[in-house]
């Protein structure tokens, strides 16, 4: 056995990441609960207060409070004046982590964290004996999801991400054929079908929870070219029967990716568009060194993305399939015009215009 020799540097330097990591994960939980609390957005709003005056003004217990304070203040999120015993929220951080911030509030993905972190033993599980952890097992992750979605589609999905295919939105206003696959709560479906009364929407998804959701909104929004159905989209038929189908962030969760993309072809009409937003990343390691997501993404895939792929004995593509891979597989369906875009302010994805040859 060879005895190495420890650069004693380097060895300090990594336990210093190694707590910055375990104070970041704990972090991460006292960002949601900031979020879930409403504790961000009502400090965003008070002058410097001290603990008691931002419990009585969020209508919370003043302990839980002042221990979460502490954590802010060390974690530098919170700004803290000892000889007041005031706190404050930075403008700057506001910006980032209230629901003012709407798609750009970075505590929702924090959200995501005990979700994940609760199917631990079940991850570990798959790790020993293989296999995966399925859907059901993740508490709230509609929800959650959900939320996300509906924050990053009010913001971009009418005025910026459908005018990334030129000629779609006219197409939209004339009258066309939409379908949404894997469309979670049908929040994209009902915005685009309130937007363009003239062309028809269906979204497709396995979840029940979710298009019921859908319909409850489209009902309480009066819609009448709306409508939903639980389907699982790696098992539809049929040929030319739309204009435009989107699916947003979904195929890389698919036990069957290649199936659901060659569905995807064989529905679009000839002329058809292939809107895919999904995760933006490298399909090579090294080349995501320096993505400002990465240790995430790869964490989320571990956790979520990939082992409910795997759960189903599916392909397991995982969250960081990236834009080699999601190529090849929009190409192997028959995808031979696919042009990728990004949408600025929008780190998390790449925008895929796809047509058929």
């Amino acid at each position: 056995m060879t005895t190495q020799q420890i650069d004693a540097a380097k060895a300090e330097a990594f336990a210093g990441q190694v707590v910055g990591i375990l104070n970041g994960g704990m972090l991460s939980l006292m960002l949601g609960i900031g979020h879930r609390t409403g504790l961000f957005d009502k400090m965003a709003e008070l002058s410097p207060s001290t603990s008691e005056e931002i419990a009585k003004a969020a209508g919370l217990n003043e302990r839980y409070v002042r221990e979460w304070l502490g954590a802010m203040v060390t974690g530098r999120i919170v700004e803290y004046d000892p000889t007041s015993g005031a706190y404050s929220l930075p403008p700057e951080h506001a910006a980032m982590i209230t629901r003012a911030a709407g798609p750009n509030n970075l505590c929702t993905l924090a959200e995501f964290f005990p979700s994940m972190a609760a199917v631990q033993d079940g991850i570990v599980r798959s790790f020993q004996q293989g296999g995966g952890v399925p859907y059901s097992e993740y508490a709230n992750f509609q929800t959650l999801m959900a939320a996300l979605s509906a924050d990053i589609s009010d913001a971009t999905l009418i005025e910026v991400t459908l005018p990334l295919a030129p000629g779609l939105v006219e197409r939209l206003e004339a009258g066309i054929d939409v379908a949404d696959l894997g469309c979670g709560s049908g929040h994209a479906i009902n915005l685009m079908a309130k937007a363009y009364p003239k062309s028809r929407f269906v979204g497709y998804d396995f979840s029940e929870e979710g298009v019921a959701a859908g319909r409850k909104e489209a009902q309480e929004l009066g819609l009448s070219n709306a409508t939903f159905e639980a389907q699982d989209i790696a098992e539809l038929g049929g040929r030319d029967q739309f204009d435009l189908i989107t699916v947003f962030d979904a195929i890389h969760d698919q036990a069957k990716p290649r199936q659901v993309l060659q569905n995807i072809s064989n529905l679009l009409r000839p002329d058809g568009v292939f809107l895919c937003v999904d995760v933006q990343a490298s399909s090579h390691l090294h080349e995501n060194m320096e993505h400002p997501l990465g240790p995430m993404l790869y964490s989320i895939s571990t956790m979520h993305c990939m082992t409910v792929s795997l759960a189903l004995n599916g392909e397991g593509l995982g969250t960081v399939w990236g834009e080699q891979k999601a190529r090849e597989l929009m190409n192997d369906a028959g995808f031979t015009s696919i042009d990728v875009k990004q949408v600025e302010g929008d780190i998390f994805n790449n925008y895929y215009i796809a047509r058929k040859g």
